[in-house]
């Protein structure tokens, strides 16, 4: 078991001025604290805060960080309080303390919502003081080394929640032995029989993978003492989680992962690098498209070597990685290698504030990315490190994610240039904005004034910031079309009781109509009709003079639309949410298509009754014609279960006893008959027409599947009801979307 000598004496070896004190009454306190308790594995819970606190000296962690580690399970697993912390060990390590007691408390759930906001705290915390999240990280690391005396439940749970999230961040943030702690620890309780495979077979062939990486050491050292290159080589061992993940990726067995063996060459100089990488090349053929630069072009985390894979002896194939001595620190320890002493206390250094832009990036962004599944795209494209280099026309280069187009390009150069970019080149060629840009890419954008984000682009670009950018022009610009809409329809109604909408919305006379109706602005309350959740008629009774409506009411003028707001309220549909407006607005699937969640959908605003969402295929959407600025988009809100109604079209033998069986096909599928429809054909064929209660699409196709299997089943089809003749039936109430007539179908079927 570790002792207080041992990370004091740690501590003291790379910081010999630190004040080691607060170490050793962190660990009085922690002890008394704990005493008594024990960990799920028998030892007494002191041994968790020691080790927590020994890898944070790993990381070469200030004293403040290692005494917050030895304290940091205190509040929430003691009778200590959050004051006693900060009276007897100061502001600083208080806080420490506090921010992994948050972070600790996260719940990461499967719910979009709840995640999402955990990540954002989990963000401010990163952002405020990213030691908090070493701690956790020195912490996790630990945990997972005990993980065995936990309930097979809570193992895959602490390990996905550990590979999903936390092994990341310790990857982003460039700290490469927590990385591949991390992930090795959670890939055998995540995917215990792949462990034990890889884990097996890597250790049957050990000793001759030995001798064998021994030989190409020597070679390589022998070759640099000639040269006169100074440098040490040694053999680097392959991460399982990383073969588990490579076998999968490119679909493909253990014996054909070829980069199993590995070696690292640590010299002095940058110059050295060079000369070493050309000293390995001229002894072994390299395979194209294997070597990489990433001294040239740091990686984001601040990463950098030279990586090469070459045919080395006998046949083999052989991965090197070339580095300095000071890039190898910065690979192990990543933003802690940053981390700078000074009298009085600790403080970044600007490499490590240059590797948490893309903290600052995200909080910047999420006061835009209202969605929470935007905002978990955005988060996990941050955390992951950025794949393709490109450049501008002037030599600077850009780090994007893998996928990235021109757009990202656009936005990651300037937000105006994204806002207005209407064409781009890729090396000197025209390409189309959707393109996929590739390392070595030389990026040239053309704007205008006159161009602006599209909503197409959302579904190509890559970047949290291209897409916080477009999501929030189209959501201003949603609410532009809300608000003439409904500046329109207030408008032409105050005309219709004689009264200048002019003079009536001029001043404060509107004010009591527009806290009456609950909003603070007249623009919020204009858009509040525009998309249907305010009723022109209650506004307008509360802007025209008492004796002008008094007037037009004993005329009768008024009776079509008191009629139509005493009219029961239609709910909103809970399964379908407008993308890019948070309002809680009123929505309803269009008869003439029956749109059911799985289908691609889009939203059309109605005058004065909210959204109306159509399948985009329904003519009704292509029927709009020049009011189309009307149209939105929505989507599917895939966690809240709804029934909706659809039909479908059955052909089968003409023989006794088969719509009992169908009807217990489809009761075994929990779907409920509303309506049925049987005719009887030609040809001994039987026709059913059948309305039936689904939840969405992919239960239907179920449904169909199982219904196919059923003996005499011919033919069987989803009807699709938004055709001419039920469009024309709907609009001239007559009745309309029938079953096609035996006929007709036979056609189909034959």
């Amino acid at each position: 078991m570790l002792k207080i000598q041992d990370l004091t004496d740690a501590v003291l070896q790379y910081h010999p001025d630190a004040n080691v004190d607060v170490i050793l009454d962190a660990y009085l306190y922690s002890a008394k604290a704990h005493r008594g308790q024990s960990r799920r594995s028998g030892e007494a819970y002191i041994s968790h805060p020691m080790e927590v606190a020994h890898n944070l000296t790993r990381l070469k962690m200030d004293e403040q960080t290692v005494a917050a580690g030895l304290l940091h399970d205190t509040i929430e697993d003691t009778l200590a309080t959050p004051e006693e912390i900060e009276e007897l060990f100061g502001e600083e390590v208080y806080q420490l303390v506090d921010g992994v007691t948050k972070i600790s408390q996260m719940e990461f759930s499967s719910r979009e919502e709840s995640q999402a906001e955990n990540y954002r705290k989990m963000i401010l915390a990163m952002a405020k003081d990213i030691r908090v999240v070493l701690i956790k990280l020195a912490d996790r690391a630990h945990n997972l080394q005990t993980l065995g005396s936990l309930s097979e439940e809570r193992q895959r749970r602490i390990a996905r929640e550990t590979l999903d999230i936390y092994a990341p961040i310790a990857d982003r943030l460039g700290i490469g032995w927590v990385k591949t702690e991390l992930e090795n620890g959670a890939f055998q309780y995540l995917y215990p029989e792949e462990y034990l495979m890889i884990k097996e077979k890597v250790a049957k062939e050990q000793e001759q993978r030995r001798e064998y990486v021994e030989n190409v050491c020597g070679v390589i050292s022998q070759e640099l003492e000639e040269a006169e290159i100074p440098g040490t080589v040694a053999g680097r061992p392959k991460n399982f989680f990383s073969i588990h993940r490579k076998m999968i990726g490119q679909n493909i067995s253990f014996e054909d992962v070829y980069d199993l063996i590995g070696v690292r060459l640590l010299t002095e100089s940058v110059k050295d690098c060079y000369a070493a990488l050309g000293l390995i090349h001229s002894l072994w053929k390299p395979i194209p498209g294997r070597f990489m630069d990433y001294i040239a072009m740091p990686k984001p985390n601040m990463y950098q070597s030279l990586h090469t894979t070459v045919i080395g002896p006998k046949g083999e194939r052989v991965e090197v990685q070339i580095r300095t001595l000071e890039m190898h620190k910065v690979c192990e320890e990543g933003i802690a290698a940053h981390w700078q002493y000074k009298e009085g206390g600790s403080k970044r250094s600007k490499p490590m504030d240059n590797q948490l832009t893309w903290v600052r990036h995200l909080l910047e962004y999420q006061k835009d990315l209202k969605n929470p599944k935007e905002f978990l795209n955005a988060f996990k494209v941050n955390l992951f490190p950025h794949e393709v280099y490109v450049f501008t026309p002037d030599g600077d280069v850009y780090a994007l994610p893998h996928g990235a187009t021109p757009v990202d390009f656009a936005y990651a150069v300037h937000t105006d240039i994204g806002d207005h970019c209407t064409t781009a080149k890729v090396d000197g060629k025209i390409v189309p904005l959707k393109f996929k840009l590739r390392n070595g890419h030389r990026v040239e954008i053309m704007t205008s004034k006159q161009k602006h984000p599209s909503r197409d682009w959302l579904s190509f670009v890559k970047t949290s910031k291209a897409r916080g950018r477009i999501s929030n022009y189209i959501n201003h610009q949603e609410r532009d079309k809300c608000l003439s809409l409904g500046r329109e329809l207030l408008e032409k109604e105050l005309q219709e009781y004689g009264v200048s909408p002019a003079s009536v919305l001029k001043g404060k006379g509107p004010e009591e109509a527009i806290h009456a109706s609950g909003y603070t602005t007249l623009d919020s309350l204009l858009t509040g009709i525009g998309i249907g959740k305010v009723s022109v008629h209650h506004v307008v009774e509360k802007l025209v003079p008492k004796e002008k409506f008094e007037e037009k009411e004993r005329k009768g003028e008024s009776t079509r639309i008191r009629l139509k707001e005493k009219r029961p309220a239609k709910t909103r549909d809970s399964a379908i949410k407008v993308k890019c407006l948070n309002e809680d607005i009123l929505l309803r699937v269009g008869k003439c298509c029956n749109a059911v969640p799985g289908d691609p959908i889009l939203g059309y605003i109605t005058r004065g009754r909210g959204i109306t969402v159509h399948h985009i295929d329904c003519p009704s959407v292509s029927d709009m014609g020049n009011e189309s600025e009307r149209l939105v988009e929505v989507e599917w809100d895939t966690g809240k279960k709804t029934i909706y109604p659809t039909r479908i079209s059955i052909v089968t033998d003409d023989k006794p006893g088969l719509l009992a069986n169908i009807s217990s096909v489809l009761a075994e599928c929990d779907i409920n008959i509303i309506r049925a429809n049987v005719q009887q054909g030609a040809n001994k064929r039987a026709y059913f027409d059948l309305s039936i209660e689904i939840e969405d699409l992919a239960q239907l196709n179920r449904t169909l599947e199982k219904v196919k299997g059923v003996d005499g089943v011919i033919h069987l089809e989803r009807v699709k009801e938004y055709n001419k003749k039920t469009l024309r039936g709907a609009r001239t109430g007559k009745s309309g979307g029938a079953m096609s007539s035996p006929e007709d179908i036979e056609l189909l079927v034959n």
